[in-house]
């Protein structure tokens, strides 16, 4: 029945090791770079990803002491601060970034680019109608941006100099 119940004295143990975890985790990351928590991009997620498995597996690992999960913590947190400034290179930011993707110019689709980005005209159209357009006559442009998300510019907008920038390029800043 150990199997069901398991180790009643290690669960104070347990919980210690997870609060201070995150207590370090959560300071680790306030003293870190402000990142947008919605906007991830893909280094921020696979370090919060990891963040939560060190967490996990070394407050429920008997083997694993409190130090040895805040040393691989503060590994992960500094490795997200680097890899954040080098975003600030264009050869590392290309490696890490995907470009703005202009999916949609003057109502028409762009096809080529919708299969780089994996994308159907299903999800274009679905996208689409969330944000309230039923026709492609009524854009200008739809750009998917690096995060994955969709911006639609409606054909009454003006294009700034970051629009007219993106269309030309077809890649984001």
């Amino acid at each position: 029945m150990s199997w069901l119940t398991g180790d009643w004295p290690a669960l104070g143990t347990v919980c210690a090791k997870t609060a201070m975890l995150a207590v370090a985790a959560l300071a680790g990351l306030r003293l870190g770079p402000r990142r947008a928590i919605a906007e991830l991009r893909i280094f921020d997620f696979v370090v919060a990803v990891a963040i939560g498995a060190v967490i996990g597996r070394t407050a429920t690992s008997v083997g694993t002491s409190f130090v040895i999960g805040l040393v691989v913590l503060a590994t992960l947190i500094a490795v997200h601060v680097v890899l954040a400034w080098l975003r600030f290179y264009p050869t590392a930011s290309r490696l890490m970034d995907h470009p703005v993707e202009v999916l949609v110019t003057d109502g028409e689709i762009d096809h080529r680019r919708m299969r780089r980005c994996q994308l159907t005209e299903d999800d274009l159209h679905g996208a689409l109608r969330q944000r309230g357009f039923y026709s492609l006559a009524d854009i200008r442009f739809v750009l998917f941006e690096s995060q994955g998300g969709f911006t639609v510019v409606p054909r009454t907008a003006s294009g700034g100099e970051l629009l007219t920038a993106t269309a030309e390029n077809g890649r984001g800043a």
